[in-house]
């Protein structure tokens, strides 16, 4: 998949609200075994000052981390859905 396809599946399952069925992805070229990324809606009780949805990372380790992409991410076509 090219990340054009993941960025629009991201959004429209955020548009759905569709959170029993939150969609990831990860891509065959990252190093790291078990990272996927995910959109993420803001929580209220949150200490993130963050209000609108953002795009976070699921590390090494378990821990989530808000992303950017690279450029060499958002030019990949080996996004794959997890």
């Amino acid at each position: 998949m090219t990340f054009s396809e993941v960025l629009e599946s991201l959004k429209d399952n955020y548009l759905r609200q569709s959170p029993s069925k939150e969609v990831r992805f990860s891509r065959t070229g990252w190093n790291g075994k078990g990272q996927w990324i995910t959109l993420q809606k803001p929580e209220e009780n949150r200490k993130m000052t963050m209000t609108l949805p953002y795009i976070c990372i699921s590390i090494v380790g378990g821990k989530v981390a808000p992303w950017t992409a690279s450029q060499i991410d958002l030019l990949a076509e080996d996004w794959r859905e997890v």
